[in-house]
């Protein structure tokens, strides 16, 4: 079984960035450290929830949706924003249910394994929560037809892979990792009611 442990980094007590990252893309992975650091520079606490090992499915459901509840227990008056990679994703039900705030990249749409990721984000415009789904085209875990009808914000990079790289174009990818960028931070203002 995988250990983990979550890692502060203290802002404003009342807006609080929780990162989920996936199995293989730690927190320090681009798609995550920049918007972080964005909301960071802007006064937000950040939690990063760090792995020490590969967990599987359940334990991610078990410490993810544990990690959002007790984020919102220390601090139920706080703006709460969650920003989640692939595995990360797993949190979107409880997140949902919690009504919190999130940016889900790439997340687990077509994977048997993550029905409930599935349910939760066709139900973000209905659930009235500030969401952002992003993902690209040549990535197998991305539903745009999904994401598209699903009434959260969606940002879909056209030939970004399962990390939201375009393969062979740098430029391209960077400008992606730009947009990721801004339209977390726009997101954090829409939780902020801003």
């Amino acid at each position: 079984m995988a250990d983990f442990h979550v890692v502060v980094d203290d802002g404003e007590t009342g807006l609080v960035l929780t990162v989920l990252p996936g199995v293989g893309y730690t927190a320090e992975g681009p798609v995550l450290a920049r918007p972080a650091a964005a909301l960071r520079s802007d006064g937000w606490s950040v939690r990063t929830v760090v792995w020490d090992g590969r967990p599987d499915f359940d334990v991610a459901r078990r410490v993810y949706a544990d990690v959002l509840r007790d984020g919102v227990a220390a601090a139920p008056s706080a703006v709460h924003l969650v920003l989640a990679k692939s595995l990360g994703t797993l949190a979107l039900p409880v997140a949902v249910e919690l009504v919190l705030a999130g940016a889900w990249l790439t997340p687990l749409l077509t994977t048997g394994r993550t029905p409930e990721v599935r349910a939760a984000a066709a139900g973000l415009g209905a659930s009235g929560v500030p969401a952002l789904l992003a993902g690209g085209t040549a990535d197998g875990l991305w539903d745009g037809a999904l994401a598209a009808a699903s009434g959260a914000r969606v940002l879909e990079v056209d030939g970004g892979d399962h990390s939201l790289e375009i393969d062979g174009d740098p430029e391209r990818t960077a400008r992606a990792l730009d947009d990721v960028t801004a339209a977390v931070v726009d997101l954090a203002g829409a939780a902020r009611g801003e």
